[in-house]
């Protein structure tokens, strides 16, 4: 087929990868502009942006495709369909008609759950025993459109890095699926019920509460894992949470209760396994309080 891929995130690069290595024709990749990035603020490209320029495909970088000249270009390409994958900016009516089988979308939940911009963090915040990947026809709602095909794998205890890279291999897999018998996979309306929306992560958010249970707060640790990291303060640093487990036990919500960093929750005990100071290595919390003691009795806020 005659495609363009439209996408922008890491989770995105195995769909491209996998639309190539099917023979398809990709013509074009669409990702959001290069953002200024690191201690030089220099101009970076997307990671998909650079891995369509080291396999030789052209790239689009507009800012909108509201405007008439962008659209005139998308519908130029002669598109039997668009592959989109976390690209990050509306698609108006006119580009979706565009290729002859529409827009297909790769969308990291199992619709109608989680609709929106962060349905992994979400399912990890809320508890879900199982997630997936959803192939979606697009249309103009927000993730609204007719579900083609579904995979499903299961939360456990997975981060939302390990999690976000295991969707995007099977959500690779089942759009090529798709693509290749598309009359096998005819879009089905979305269900009524079960409709929740994925908000985008505020990094507030990644600030552990303490007075929650100790099994929703580990879930914190887990859902902001690698970024934007789950952390708590003490003495004016911040401390990032890698990695955690729960115990049972009791004590005021954030009272360090051992001299090994066990942490009071509303209920339960979080037990911290992978801590990092700022500008540090990941280490374990003993490796942490040999050179910053928090002592047994401390209280974080």
């Amino acid at each position: 087929m005659r495609i363009a891929f439209m996408g922008t995130p890491e989770f995105a690069v195995p769909t491209l990868d996998a639309l190539v290595a099917a023979g398809h024709d990709v013509v074009a990749v669409y990702s959001q502009p290069p953002r200024r990035a690191g201690r030089g603020k220099a101009l970076s490209p997307s990671p998909v942006h650079r891995r369509a320029e080291e396999l030789g495909i052209a790239v689009m970088t507009p800012l909108s495709l509201k405007g008439l000249e962008e659209q005139a270009q998308f519908a130029a390409l002669d598109l039997d369909a668009a592959v989109v994958a976390a690209y990050g900016l509306i698609l108006p009516r006119a580009v979706l008609d565009a290729p002859r089988l529409g827009c297909l979308n790769v969308h990291a939940s199992l619709l109608p759950r989680w609709r929106g911009a962060a349905p992994i963090h979400r399912a990890i915040l809320e508890g879900d025993a199982m997630t997936g990947v959803t192939i979606m026809d697009m249309e103009a709602g927000l993730d609204t459109g007719p579900m083609r095909a579904i995979v499903e794998t299961p939360v456990d205890r997975k981060t939302a890095g390990v999690l976000t890279a295991e969707l995007a291999e099977k959500g690779a897999a089942l759009m090529v699926e798709v693509l290749a018998r598309p009359e096998a996979y005819p879009g089905l309306p979305q269900p009524a019920e079960g409709v929740t929306y994925a908000a985008k992560v505020d990094k507030a958010e990644a600030r552990l509460d303490f007075t929650q249970a100790a099994v929703v707060v580990e879930r914190q640790v887990r859902a902001f894992n690698p970024a934007p990291g789950a952390f708590f303060e003490f003495e004016g640093e911040r401390i990032r949470i890698l990695d955690a487990d729960v115990e049972t036990g009791a004590g005021k919500p954030g009272l360090v209760i051992d001299d090994a960093l066990g942490i009071a929750c509303g209920s339960g005990i979080l037990r911290p396994l992978t801590v990092q100071r700022a500008g540090r290595s990941a280490m374990t919390p003993a490796e942490l309080l040999r050179g910053h003691a928090v002592p047994q009795g401390t209280q974080l806020a």
